[in-house]
C-alpha cells in the first residue's frame, strides 16, 4: 500500500537558524537599496542629518592623530566614507567596508571605484585585523527573528568586532521606549547595561556609553583594556 502524501501541516517544524537570520536580513537590505538606491532610505535611515549624527558618535572611538585602519561593518553604499572625506579628509585612513548584502556592496564599489585606500567586501564574519571597527544600525531591525536567536547574533558580532579591532570598536542600539508607547515588534530595543555589561565582563573591554545626542538610541564605545581612552 502506498503511503499517504505528506502535507505542509504534517511536516516537522524547524527552528530558525543563524543562516536563516542572515538570509532574511540580507534580502531585506538588498531590497531597500534596489528600491531607493544609494541614499539614506536605501539603508533604512530617514535622512542624512540623523545618519551623520550617528557617525559623529561612532567615530568618537577613533584616535585620528595618526594613520589608522578602519572596518565599517554593515557599510551599505559607503555613506561613512563620504562623511570621513568631509570631516577627516587630511587624515590617512585605510578603509574597508563590509556588508552582508551583495547589492549594497555593488552600489558601494560603483560609487567609490576611484577612491584610494578604500575597498568593499561581502562578509558577515571573518573581518580583517584593523585598528578600529564601527557599525551603524546593524542590530536595529530584527524583522521576524526570535529574540534569543537575534541576541545570539549580536553577541557573535560583538565578539568578532572585538577580535578584529586592535584598539576598539563602536556600535549603536535603539533605546527602550517609555511604558505605554506602542512597540514595533520588528525593531530590537535594549537597555545599555545589557551589551555594555557583555563587553565589559565577557570581552574584558572598557566601555563608554554615549547618550544625549537627540535620538532615542545610544552608542557604545568599546576599547581594548590595553588601549586606554584613546
Amino acid at each position: 500500500m502506498q503511503g499517504a502524501a505528506v502535507t505542509a501541516a504534517d511536516a516537522p517544524c524547524t527552528a530558525p537558524t543563524m543562516d536563516d537570520l542572515l538570509g532574511q536580513v540580507e534580502r531585506y537590505y538588498s531590497a531597500k537599496v534596489l528600491t531607493y538606491g544609494p541614499t539614506p532610505l536605501g539603508v533604512d535611515w530617514s535622512c542624512v542629518p540623523t545618519q551623520e549624527m550617528r557617525f559623529v558618535q561612532l567615530l568618537k572611538v577613533c584616535d585620528f592623530d595618526g594613520p589608522l585602519r578602519l572596518n565599517d561593518i554593515g557599510c551599505g553604499y559607503g555613506a561613512l566614507l563620504a562623511f570621513l572625506g568631509k570631516r577627516h579628509r587630511r587624515k590617512t585612513i585605510d578603509y574597508l567596508g563590509l556588508d552582508i548584502s551583495p547589492a549594497m556592496v555593488a552600489q558601494a564599489k560603483k560609487r567609490w571605484k576611484h577612491r584610494a585606500n578604500a575597498a568593499f567586501e561581502v562578509a558577515s564574519c571573518g573581518f580583517r585585523l584593523a585598528d578600529y571597527a564601527v557599525a551603524s544600525g546593524i542590530f536595529n531591525v530584527k524583522l521576524s527573528q526570535p529574540l534569543a536567536l537575534w541576541e545570539q547574533m549580536v553577541a557573535r558580532m560583538l565578539h568578532d568586532m572585538h577580535a578584529c579591532s586592535q584598539r576598539g570598536f563602536a556600535v549603536n542600539f535603539l533605546a527602550p521606549l517609555p511604558d505605554g508607547v506602542p512597540q514595533v515588534a520588528e525593531l530590537y530595543r535594549v537597555p545599555p547595561e545589557v551589551w555594555s555589561g557583555y563587553c565589559q565582563q565577557t570581552l574584558g573591554a572598557q566601555v563608554e556609553v554615549v547618550t544625549g545626542y537627540g535620538l532615542r538610541e545610544y552608542t557604545l564605545l568599546v576599547r581594548k583594556a590595553s588601549a586606554g581612552a584613546g
